[in-house]
């Protein structure tokens, strides 16, 4: 058991390299092992494209390896597909190679999965563990998960308020809170979600642009909550430099073949809710439909307030800068259980979950 957690591992640090680039799929690693050394392994980069197992099975082949295959076991952070989507299925493959045993981190809750890939290589010859080192491959891939079983994408609130608990002045500019290497980490965060959302007021007071120019990779699915479409079409949300949704009363968007976020750089979606109770749960219920995966909630306060009185949240980010204002927008209050605390120069972040 020991050696196949340090193989699982490895297969999960290999997962992780598809953070930002493969949503909505899994991350998925995979390392294939035999007589105690590693002789192929590979990731699943990008959306579309081929699939951790694919990918370690080739690599063990391109280094001459095929023949050790059926004398090997392959280690997996997702229990292989078992059905034809943008490529075919990893079980089939790893029944082609005739594997001698796979090792798997998490069982797959898609409907179209579950349980199916693990049938079909059991029927095989393969012999099949599964749950080794499971907690973990649960926390890297919680958005999957939450989409998966909640029907509707993991949600992360963000904050940054003043010494004395404000996010800045009722009106006016908006105020400098954060430092610089707080505003980098934010942006960095930004490429690991699949949108980011703010409300009316944020949209109108402060004019963000919502993208990653402080760090490299890929800019979010702007999300603007816009009742009655009422914002300037002269602000930076409307520039079309990346996918933009605006969620109102008044006008709806057909639902794109493919993941918003892959759709083209200038669209420009709506989402129609019927005004009455519950919008923050009929919203994210329309953002997984559109396979939206996750959303990094950046304000206001209404907005914040909103979500937290839904308990549709799953973290909380709140940064704490040293400036004081002496009065403005009070800042929420964070719930949930702490997860812990660090200091970014002058910054304080703390961090909670909802369970």
């Amino acid at each position: 058991m020991e050696t196949d957690n340090q193989w699982m591992e490895r297969a999960l640090q290999l997962a992780e390299y598809g953070r930002g680039t493969v949503s909505p799929n899994p991350m998925v690693g995979c390392v294939i092992v035999h007589n105690d050394l590693i002789i192929g392994e590979g990731w699943h980069r990008k959306y579309g494209g081929p699939h951790a197992e694919v990918r370690a099975v080739e690599d063990a082949e391109k280094k001459g390896n095929g023949h050790l295959l059926s004398a090997s076991t392959a280690y997996v952070t997702l229990e292989p597909c078992s059905h034809t989507g943008k490529t075919p299925p990893c079980a089939d493959l790893l029944v082609s190679k005739q594997l001698k045993r796979v090792v798997i981190c998490n069982d797959d809750p898609n409907p179209l999965v579950s349980g199916r890939g693990i049938k079909r290589m059991e029927a095989a010859g393969i012999e099949i563990t599964t749950q080794v080192l499971a907690e973990q491959g649960s926390e890297l891939n919680k958005r999957f998960f939450t989409s998966m079983v909640s029907k509707r994408p993991y949600v992360i609130l963000k904050w940054a308020e003043t010494a004395d608990g404000f996010l800045g002045y009722a009106e006016g500019p908006p105020v400098r809170i954060s430092g610089e290497l707080s505003n980098m980490r934010v942006h960095k965060w930004r490429t690991e979600e699949d949108a980011i959302l703010v409300g009316y007021n944020t949209a109108r007071m402060d004019n963000p642009k919502l993208n990653v120019r402080h760090w490299s990779g890929t800019n979010p699915v702007r999300i603007v909550l816009d009742r009655y479409l009422q914002l300037s079409e002269n602000l930076h949300l409307f520039n079309r430099s990346q996918p933009t949704i605006v969620v109102n009363y008044k006008q709806e968007t057909v639902l794109p073949a493919e993941p918003e976020r892959y759709a083209n750089a200038s669209s420009l979606a709506y989402i129609k809710l019927e005004p009455g109770g519950g919008e923050i749960n009929r919203m994210l219920y329309a953002l997984y439909q559109r396979k939206i995966q996750s959303v990094f909630v950046e304000g206001g306060a209404a907005v914040i307030s909103s979500f937290l009185e839904s308990g549709s949240w799953d973290e909380i980010r709140r940064c704490q800068g040293p400036s004081i204002i002496g009065n403005g927008i009070k800042a929420p209050s964070p719930q949930g259980i702490l997860q812990g605390s660090e200091k970014v120069e002058k910054d304080l972040w703390t961090y909670y979950s909802r369970v």
